[in-house]
């Protein structure tokens, strides 16, 4: 795998085997946008049909998405109520809404860099909250970071360095099906992998050079996590209720840990029992910063698909923090924060479900994601989507306004850039067709425009 994007390159096949096929471009070491992992050593061949597939890649997710890819997506236009309309149209629909709504809710924000600053520009333009479609998976690990720090570890550290995983309630290649094959293809280490808390992950088998054991595969993640702070801070097995044999299990995993050369913790969020995954991350992290005294460890942590490690970061850079934050419009009342951050108050599903948001953005450029079950009918919908999310919709059902706006996903159809999941490197990305699309960065920039000169009419004396 590269730790680098190489740039991608067109080469043009024919054959002549059973009379004229149709053309193919092939782009190599192409980087695919659905993963976190950003593999980017990926040949992705497109046909004149403008379909694309991978057929060297073994990789389900990928496979998966470039099948929602074809022809049709060209000729996708943008819709209000269910009727094709014109671009300029529908964006006029769109500013409209906006303009009007006092508690807009941008959903979803399923982009790249470029779109997440023009989302947030656009925010700024309306007073709107963001959150991601992934809220609250990235929330437990920005609420574990803010109220205790973190160890964290790279990709490229646990490739060169990690003789033992320690891979804690999760199944890594379930949602990165290449997660084994980006920190072991190609290396002479022998590693050990440890699932506690779940079984043993079938695709860690196929890793070559590893070792893979589970233990207390059945066990509460919270009871584990509570013997193992003790544990690592001194207390000795003998001392511990251990009916269950639980301390005794983990003491021989600490004295493991204590041998190996460098232990990578390995945990996802998504796939912790909510809602008080934040808890047991904040747990993990404290064991990991003890076993710091004496040996090496960090932490991976995986997630982050559709954008959300990307939008995240740049909304931090912009605001000062996370999502899950209102950002004010520039007349707000006197008073009033120009910033507000609550994980909790901004959560999606609580704002639709309270009818506490007036309108709402929905994004999802990568994946035909629909927009949340809790979103009430006569709530006006703006949605900025894949083709294919544009037929899953259903207008009919809805007696608010529903405005559809197709566009092009960061990677297919437009260069970009993204985050990898240990947010160590921005990977940039290639088109690997050309499908006449817009990007959610021009459309969000042109809504800000528009309510930028409707707010300027409004203060222009009569």
């Amino acid at each position: 795998m590269h730790e680098s994007t190489s740039p991608v390159t067109h080469v043009n096949a024919t054959s002549a085997a059973d009379g004229p096929l149709p053309s193919v471009s092939t782009s190599r070491d192409w980087t695919c946008p659905f993963c976190p992992l950003l593999c980017d050593d990926i040949e992705a061949h497109l046909s004149r049909a403008q379909t694309l597939a991978a057929p060297h890649t073994q990789c389900a997710r990928l496979a998966d998405a470039l099948a929602r890819h074809d022809a049709g997506d060209n000729v996708c236009s943008p819709g209000i109520d269910g009727a094709p309309v014109s671009l300029d149209i529908a964006l006029d629909a769109a500013a409209a809404v906006l303009a009007q709504a006092r508690r807009p809710l941008f959903g979803g924000c399923a982009t790249d860099i470029a779109g997440a600053r023009a989302l947030y520009a656009l925010a700024a333009g309306c007073g709107a909250v963001l959150d991601s479609l992934h809220g609250d998976a990235l929330s437990a690990a920005t609420l574990a970071l803010q109220d205790r720090g973190a160890f964290f570890t790279t990709l490229s550290e646990v490739r060169s360095r990690a003789d033992l995983l320690v891979v804690f309630s999760c199944e890594p290649a379930a949602r990165h099906p290449r997660f084994y094959e980006r920190i072991a293809s190609g290396t002479s280490m022998q590693r050990d992998i440890r699932f506690v808390c779940c079984a043993t992950d079938p695709a860690a088998s196929q890793a070559t050079d590893t070792r893979s054991t589970s233990l207390l595969a059945d066990a509460s993640p919270h009871d584990v996590l509570a013997l193992w702070s003790a544990l690592a801070e001194g207390r000795r097995a003998e001392s511990l209720d251990d009916s269950a044999g639980v301390a005794s299990a983990l003491a021989s995993l600490l004295a493991r840990i204590a041998q190996a050369r460098y232990t990578a913790f390995v945990i996802e969020p998504a796939a912790l029992p909510h809602p008080h995954a934040a808890l047991l991350i904040e747990a993990l992290h404290r064991i990991v910063k003890a076993i710091n005294r004496t040996s090496r460890a960090g932490v991976l942590t995986l997630g982050g698909a559709d954008g959300v490690l990307s939008v995240n970061q740049t909304v931090a850079w912009l605001s000062g923090f996370p999502l899950r934050t209102r950002v004010s419009k520039p007349d707000r009342p006197p008073g009033t924060p120009s910033l507000d951050h609550d994980p909790y108050r901004y959560r999606t599903e609580r704002l639709l479900a309270a009818r506490e948001a007036d309108a709402l953005l929905w994004t999802a450029s990568f994946d035909p994601h629909p927009p949340p079950s809790t979103l009430d009918a006569n709530t006006p919908l703006i949605v900025l989507g894949t083709p294919a999310l544009g037929s899953a919709l259903d207008p009919h059902t809805r007696g608010a306004k529903t405005i559809f706006i197709p566009v092009a996903t960061p990677g297919i159809d437009s260069d970009g850039h993204l985050f990898r999941v240990d947010t160590s490197v921005v990977v940039p990305l290639r088109a690997a067709r050309h499908v006449a699309l817009p990007t959610v960065a021009s459309i969000a920039t042109h809504l800000a425009d528009a309510l930028a000169a409707r707010a300027a009419q409004t203060r222009s004396p009569a």
